[in-house]
């Protein structure tokens, strides 16, 4: 389906079982997961993140309720991404101690009081980010003791790598895009001898990656739990990029709901849409070119080798979008429609409401997802105002305005 805004793609060999497909197993485990949730809650200013009824927005949409997981509050640092890249900086220092003769288990408070600063202090993990991955790591880094280095590629504007560096990471601007950032992450993690901690994942590695996902999964639980009336969504639009967090969305989702789990419905800019490409081709492609979106946090051209089996077994629906959308998206979640509350949404943030706005502006489309009256729709907003002086020009306010307005 094409219009000037949006295009959508129906996944005819999506899965209907009552659980992920065998070769979906390797992307995530129902236990990692449980162990990901109890030691994030541990952390210090953990909080569950708002689940915000939306029912202005709702009607003006069309349908029976919009949910929105608001995540602009997550540990300070404006996005989702702290539940993942913290975590799996913690994940390997563990290993690297116990490797080095600790006895395990190893906490996370005993990582944030200095016992091990000693061994720590010698280790190094590095990433390439547009901007809120990066922040993650970095904050992780400096919360348990480690080096960071972070590589961003041109179009990373200076506010996100100054807030990168605020946590104390050395950040290296590299030419090119976000596929350039994370080679030269990769080349340079392996000459030096330092640990590569991304939500992208490549052939020989992918441990790490499904740590990264596991921890995005604690939002999933957070919904589950705050669901009013435990009613489950009959629809979810969820961001694309690499596709961790969409594989993260996906799969508590299946087992909690099996065969009656909600529709998903994966979000692009339509400059990266490598998921969308991926399932028009049928397998896992890498597209090319600059990749340039005002979503920054999407402008990804490969999908992650774990996560991509199970989107292709699990979505719906593809489809991608043009950045007017996801601008549009932002101002109307900032002046809270007909009574909704105003709420800070960054660019790369509102994506999957930026896409269910499209399809509901198309009656041919709505009614062939099934959005009406009787649809109660999730999305995520991954991030708030994580580029203030941006998020200002676009939505003509600032961030801390449109809060005191809640």
């Amino acid at each position: 389906m094409n219009n000037n805004r949006y295009s959508l793609y129906e996944n005819t060999t999506v899965s209907h079982g009552d659980a992920p497909p065998a070769e979906c197993a390797s992307a995530l485990s129902r236990q990692e997961c449980v162990t990901a949730l109890a030691e994030i809650q541990s952390w210090p200013g953990y909080s569950p993140t708002p689940l915000h009824a939306l029912p202005g927005m709702a009607r003006a949409a069309g349908i029976g309720e919009l949910l929105y997981k608001d995540e602009s509050g997550r540990f300070g640092l404006g996005s989702f991404k702290a539940l993942g890249g913290a975590y799996a900086v913690y994940r390997y220092l563990v290993r690297e101690l116990i490797a080095r003769g600790v006895d395990a288990p190893v906490s996370a408070a005993e990582l944030m009081a200095g016992k091990h600063a000693s061994v720590l202090s010698t280790l190094t993990v590095v990433g390439a980010t547009d901007g809120n991955h990066g922040r993650a790591v970095a904050w992780g880094a400096q919360m348990f003791g480690c080096a960071c280095v972070i590589f961003i590629h041109t179009t990373v504007s200076s506010a996100r790598e100054a807030a990168i560096a605020s946590y104390g990471a050395t950040v290296v601007r590299v030419d090119g895009n976000y596929d350039d950032s994370v080679e030269r992450a990769r080349v340079d993690a392996r000459a030096h001898g330092w640990q590569v901690v991304s939500d992208t994942s490549y052939l020989g590695y992918e441990e790490v990656p499904r740590e990264v996902m596991s921890g995005y999964t604690v939002m999933v639980d957070e919904i589950l739990g705050a669901l009013p009336d435990a009613r489950p969504p009959t629809h979810v639009f969820v961001q694309g990029g690499v596709g961790g967090l969409a594989a993260a969305v996906c799969a508590p989702l299946w087992w909690k709901y099996g065969a009656s789990r909600p529709r998903l419905i994966i979000v692009e800019p339509e400059n990266a849409a490598c998921l969308y490409a991926s399932a028009v081709a049928g397998r896992q492609v890498h597209i090319e070119g600059s990749l340039e979106t005002v979503m920054a946090g999407l402008s990804c051209g490969e999908p992650s080798l774990v996560a991509w089996p199970l989107l292709r077994a699990g979505t719906h629906f593809f489809m991608h979008l043009d950045d007017d959308a996801a601008l549009v998206a932002m101002r109307r979640l900032a002046a809270g429609e007909a009574g909704d509350v105003p709420i800070v949404g960054g660019e790369s943030g509102v994506a999957g409401l930026a896409g269910l706005l499209a399809v509901c502006g198309d009656s041919e489309a709505a009614r062939r997802l099934g959005l009406d009256e009787h649809a109660r729709v999730l999305v995520f907003g991954t991030e708030g105002d994580t580029d203030a002086e941006l998020y200002t020009r676009i939505v003509g306010e600032s961030g801390d305005q449109v809060r005191g307005r809640q």
